[in-house]
């Protein structure tokens, strides 16, 4: 039973990152774009995670904790970067 709920849930998680992915192709505005690959890289941690729970293995937590430590700093340097035109103080 648990195995078919983690199934739909991995389904609806890759709707969704398609659904970011387009966000991050045709997003109007830098900002768009940054929120769209901040919301990717929490679905691929979702989406690890499920993998995880569904084959048993410890792996893939370990994956997704570096995407989530990534994505953090990828989101902030984006940001700076944004906000002043540089990166480095």
């Amino acid at each position: 039973m648990i195995e078919i709920a983690i199934l739909i849930s991995m389904y609806a998680i890759g709707v969704a990152m398609l659904l970011s992915l387009y966000r991050l192709v045709r997003g109007p505005e830098v900002v768009d774009r940054i929120l769209a690959l901040d919301t990717f890289s929490i679905n691929a941690i979702a989406l690890l995670i499920l993998d995880g729970m569904y084959l048993g293995s410890e792996i893939y937590f370990e994956a997704a904790l570096v995407i989530a430590m990534l994505g953090f700093v990828t989101t902030v340097v984006l940001c700076k970067y944004v906000l002043r035109r540089d990166i480095v103080e």
